[in-house]
């Protein structure tokens, strides 16, 4: 029997909705059928998605700001750093859903949102049947975004970068709109990875966020009262109003997520391990996967053969960072501190991309202190996760 839809996407969050996009940018799958579920309507600005990138993006004409320089703070090492290729973006999470829901409206014969969770896929000869609380559908391809629940492996690191941020504004002139600060590490790192991150939309308003890399989260009094403590100092006890709110838990873990499920099922986002292990961004690797997968059905009417187009040597990388954390998470702030003092920042954000080449990445690994890398190679070669020595 023919599937009822061509293309099934199981989420509509941030993955799923790109998916969408492309495909419907892509003339020569206007003839497709694509069935969106997602239980939940996408209509509040519930997270805010900041990426660096040489490239245009779809998303330009909706973006909160753009800078073409950033800020890093630590003890040891503090500078504004110009950007020459890169500039570096923030978008809502309203404005993103909005302009990908526009796009799906102009075509009502080719989109179809049914409010709905999606229970389970299964594969079949033909396709997918995907059964959910709104009844059964079956689709040729399925693109699942879906939160992943991995069974713990005692091979790997599995930490979270958690955070708490506050949209505020003042009655004086208190940012430099030019510049965001990408890390400041100079808050207490009481034995973690502890960083505020600011992004200044004006010189009245800014977001600014506390951040975690650890195992545990924490209760929401210690990133309020962390959050408040830091704008005290920041703004020199003036006063401030909190206009919005945003918190997560991002998983940061080399745990081996899948990039399909069988034939016809791919996974998106962090299910298809788009969220990079050591940094916690993943919303220009989704548009990346996206697009690949758009241009391959577009071409060939398949699927690629390489889902993702990641590179082994990068999630080592990725992986003896996460060992640090794990161990002594304090350390994290050094490094960064070293990376962003011996190196171009434009280096640097291509290794965070995973664009550099090998001599490009032996120079970035040149230029840190190497004991706690030569530690952790032996961590992760032979599969166990280092702890901290109390």
């Amino acid at each position: 029997m023919e599937p009822e839809y061509d293309y099934l996407l199981a989420g509509g969050g941030a993955a799923g909705l790109s998916m969408a996009y492309y495909i419907s940018q892509e003339p020569r799958l206007q003839g497709k059928r694509v069935l969106l579920l997602e239980p939940a309507a996408k209509d509040q600005n519930d997270r805010t998605w900041s990426f660096w990138t040489d490239q245009p993006t779809p998303y330009d004409a909706v973006l909160a700001a753009e800078w073409r320089q950033l800020a890093f703070r630590s003890p040891r090492f503090s500078a504004v750093l110009p950007l020459r290729r890169y500039r570096y973006c923030t978008l809502r999470g309203i404005d993103f859903y909005r302009f990908v829901q526009a796009a799906l409206a102009a075509r009502p014969a080719q989109f179809t949102r049914v409010p709905a969770h999606v229970e389970e896929l299964t594969n079949t000869p033909g396709g997918v049947r995907a059964r959910t609380s709104a009844g059964e559908f079956t689709a040729r391809y399925v693109f699942d975004s879906r939160p992943p629940q991995p069974v713990p492996r005692p091979d790997r690191r599995y930490l979270w970068q958690h955070f708490l941020g506050w949209e505020v504004e003042t009655d004086f002139d208190a940012f430099d709109a030019t510049t965001p600060v990408f890390m400041d590490f100079t808050v207490e790192q009481q034995r973690e990875c502890r960083f505020v991150y600011v992004l200044p939309f004006g010189p009245r308003r800014a977001l600014v966020e506390y951040t975690l890399f650890s195992g545990q989260l924490l209760p929401p009094a210690e990133y309020e009262a962390a959050l408040r403590q830091y704008l005290a100092t920041m703004l020199a006890s003036r006063p401030y109003r909190v206009v919005e709110t945003e918190t997560g838990a991002i998983p940061m873990t080399d745990h081996p997520f899948p990039a399909r499920d069988g034939a016809n099922i791919v996974n998106l986002g962090t299910r298809g391990g788009r969220v990079k292990a050591s940094t916690g961004y993943a919303f220009l690797r989704m548009q990346q996967q996206a697009a690949r997968l758009t241009e391959a059905l577009a071409t060939t009417g398949t699927l690629p053969a390489d889902l993702t187009g990641d590179q082994w040597q990068f999630r080592f990388f990725d992986s003896l960072l996460l060992d640090i954390m794990q161990r002594r998470g304090e350390g994290t702030r050094d490094i960064f501190a070293e990376l962003f003092q011996r190196n171009p920042v434009e280096r640097i954000l291509d290794f965070l991309d995973e664009r550099t080449t090998w001599p490009e990445n032996l120079r970035v690994m040149n230029s840190v202190t190497p004991w706690p890398f030569l530690r952790s190679i032996g961590q992760v070669l032979l599969g166990r996760p280092g702890k901290r020595a109390e």
